[in-house]
């Protein structure tokens, strides 16, 4: 993750840990903290949250979670105008596309 200089982010922190889950689903919540910059305590409240509002569902594999994302679950407030996760998890992952191929280059 690179650091910036900047003290807040455009997605709040419930969106970012979505979009990780949607990409690896079976992290860790220390790995997901790292990814995103906050604590296991916070990844954990926000897990929590997600769960029990219905964006995630978490499965128990071995000693081992694997979170699966309600993609057809509506974005709060923004759920209003019919925007539900996988608009979200589609425009980030061709926008996470895009930025890889322009590397590539």
């Amino acid at each position: 993750m690179v650091k910036s200089e900047h003290s807040w982010t455009f997605l709040t922190s419930h969106a970012q840990v979505l979009l990780v889950l949607h990409r690896d689903p079976n992290l860790l919540q220390r790995q997901i903290a790292d990814e995103i910059g906050i604590t296991e305590g916070r990844v954990h409240g926000i897990l929590s949250d997600l769960q029990h509002h219905g964006y995630i569902c978490v499965q128990r594999r071995g000693r081992r979670n694997h979170y699966v994302v309600d993609a057809s679950e509506l974005l709060r407030y923004l759920g209003e105008i019919g925007l539900a996760v996988d608009n979200l998890l589609v425009s980030t992952a061709t926008t996470s596309l895009s930025a890889g191929e322009q590397d590539a280059a």
